[in-house]
């Protein structure tokens, strides 16, 4: 037969694992999302943009480059920057080297928002993730991970450490 590509299926180890990442980085999204939208008004994603943006020299990142930090196409960085922007958390400005190019800039506002909301987001990631687990298994999942982002193609990829979400907020103006 031609056409017919022998497929290596998973065995139950290696179901159990895949299912059982899927499973719970979409929970574990969706509780994170709940808590900062009650106490905070913050989905998740709009978080993760302050975070990023506020780690970034000056608050400002180039949409293209926010958008592959994000793993976010275009239309859903726009999107999501739209209801930042509505909330006075981001700015958008034009770049003055490059008129198809803009920036997502950090609002004193949005500042002020990810700082307040912070405390909470890291307690949850201490609850619902870190607290669950051994030392010895943070470091073996942290590394196991790290192996499967290198593997990976590289959009959306940001070096695991650079713009951690749950580290103490620095002296510098970031935070987590």
């Amino acid at each position: 037969m031609t056409g017919v590509v022998a497929v290596g299926w998973l065995d139950e180890v290696e179901a159990r694992a895949w299912r059982a990442l899927v499973v719970a980085s979409a929970r574990l999204k969706a509780v994170l999302d709940a808590e900062l939208m009650a106490a905070h008004g913050l989905s998740f994603g709009d978080y993760e943009v302050l975070v990023v943006l506020s780690e970034a020299s000056e608050h400002r990142l180039r949409m293209s480059e926010l958008a592959e930090l994000l793993s976010l196409s275009p239309s859903g960085l726009t999107r999501r920057l739209d209801r930042l922007t509505r909330d006075g958390l981001v700015t958008r400005e034009q770049c003055p080297f490059d008129k198809r190019g803009s920036y997502a800039v950090l609002t004193a506002e949005g500042l002020t928002r990810l700082r307040a909301a912070a405390p909470l987001h890291v307690e949850g990631v201490r609850r619902h993730f870190v607290d669950l687990l051994e030392r010895r298994q943070l470091e073996v999942l942290g590394s196991a991970l790290e192996d499967v982002l290198g593997h990976c193609p590289s959009r959306g990829m940001r070096a695991l450490g650079t713009a951690d979400q749950a580290r103490e907020p620095s002296t510098q103006g970031s935070l987590p």
